[in-house]
């Protein structure tokens, strides 16, 4: 579904030139959980966010659902990205003044979907995700795992091909950390939306199949966590 082409992205010029990605290959199959792994400044997020259009690398290509995301206008890419993706941030990114409904409505409304199917939908997703009775409330009536929850359902409830996790229980206890990684994978397996998440997190990578670390901007390994080692933060 993904292939990333010898992506590099370096910020700035010179000497003090900061690579942040150095010649990255990898696949992507359809419907798999992935997770990048590694340290702070191993480029992760950075790779996440190219991936998510929200980032353009400085050379190489990536390709999805057939289509290279960087030969797009820019028109294009914000529709493929409003169509075809869906985010999840470790800081929530709600919005402070709309309901739990609304919040999760929003993809809805930049795809233009009637009215009836948006709240049917927006019902439905956070049904899913255990806050059917919660409909109505704002962020700041939600804990931090609820808030978080009401992001997965945002991210799923217009069918995206592509979910991204960037650091996803970052903000949270360990225990609604885990909670909400076994919602996450549970989703992937229900749903076959292909998921790839951001983490330094050991026990969310310990629930995920494939792992890909990276350091200084590379892949230094790709496989099963109980096969990759311990993670540093």
């Amino acid at each position: 579904m993904i292939q990333v082409k010898q992506v590099s992205k370096v910020y700035g010029d010179g000497p003090s030139a900061v690579h942040a990605l150095r010649s990255i290959d990898l696949e992507i199959h359809r419907g798999e959980a992935l997770a990048f792994a590694g340290p702070s400044g191993s480029g992760k997020t950075t790779l996440l966010n190219i991936l998510g259009c929200l980032d353009r690398p400085t050379s190489g290509t990536v390709v999805l659902d057939g289509r290279d995301l960087f030969q797009m206008s820019p028109r294009e890419m914000a529709k493929f990205r409003a169509q075809s993706l869906g985010f999840i941030f470790q800081d929530f990114n709600l919005f402070s003044v709309l309901s739990a409904r609304e919040n999760v409505e929003y993809p809805l409304l930049l795809n233009r979907v009637a009215k009836s199917e948006r709240r049917k939908r927006c019902e439905e997703a956070l049904t899913r995700v255990g806050l059917g009775d919660k409909l109505d409330r704002k962020p700041a009536q939600l804990s931090g795992g609820e808030k978080q929850r009401v992001a997965v359902a945002r991210a799923l409830v217009h069918r995206p091909l592509l979910v991204l996790a960037d650091e996803p229980t970052a903000n949270l206890d360990s225990e609604t950390g885990i909670r909400i990684v076994d919602l996450l994978t549970e989703l992937n397996r229900e749903l076959g939306t292909t998921l790839v998440i951001s983490t330094h997190d050991r026990e969310l990578l310990a629930r995920i199949r494939r792992v890909v670390s990276l350091r200084d901007g590379r892949t230094i390994a790709s496989g099963e966590p109980s096969n990759l080692g311990p993670v540093k933060n």
